[in-house]
């Protein structure tokens, strides 16, 4: 294997990992309400998978700053997801994939997640489960 051969391929291999890393330390970063967010949107993400690893990695980092953006202008997080979590995640996936199928229990999931975090945000604690 050429010396070119050999960085490509360790570049598919450690590329993505690396930019993996760096966007899940710019998470742990956010705020706590901004931070379960993204988490939770990560999760309901992992259903769409893009072909390959530099579509996946753009989405995740076009995540962080969209959030990061948001935390810093004081931007509520129901500005930045609107009324259905679900459409704003499902159009924001399409811009990077065809997306996949995403099961009831997700939607909900993500759903629920953000309106717990918002509700933690403006110190209404949502306690429903």
């Amino acid at each position: 294997m050429s010396d070119v051969e050999k960085s490509g391929f360790l570049m598919k291999v450690i590329g993505p990992k690396k930019r993996w890393r760096a966007y899940k330390a710019r998470v742990k970063e956010l705020p706590e309400s901004y931070r379960t967010v993204v988490e939770a949107i990560e999760r309901y993400l992992m259903y769409f998978v893009p072909t390959d690893g530099d579509s996946n990695a753009a989405m995740f980092e076009d995540l962080a700053d969209l959030f990061e953006q948001a935390a810093a202008d004081g931007t509520p997080i129901h500005e930045i997801v609107g009324e259905d979590p679900v459409e704003f995640v499902d159009t924001f996936a399409q811009n990077y994939s065809e997306g996949g199928y995403v099961p009831a229990r997700a939607r909900k999931q993500l759903t629920d997640d953000i309106a717990r975090a918002a509700g933690n945000e403006t110190g209404n604690e949502d306690t429903t489960v």
